[in-house]
């Protein structure tokens, strides 16, 4: 029994909705006036835009951020 079963059975939900639907991102252009890192800070980085650098911290949304 592998834990999609496991959670179906315990806890009365399932893997997916009976309907699903799919999804839908929007990403906005960036603007070529913004500041840019050097090359190897938007290497570390993933971005070379500082205002597209949103590191995962693996907390909620503005917990432990002080």
């Amino acid at each position: 029994m592998d834990i999609k079963e496991i959670i179906s059975q315990q806890y009365g939900i399932p893997s997916l909705p009976k309907r699903t639907s799919e999804a839908m991102a929007y990403v906005p252009f960036q603007q070529f006036d913004s500041p840019t890192y050097s090359p190897l800070q938007g290497l570390e980085s993933g971005t070379m835009f500082p205002v597209l650098n949103k590191p995962f911290y693996g907390k909620k949304c503005g917990e432990g951020l002080d």
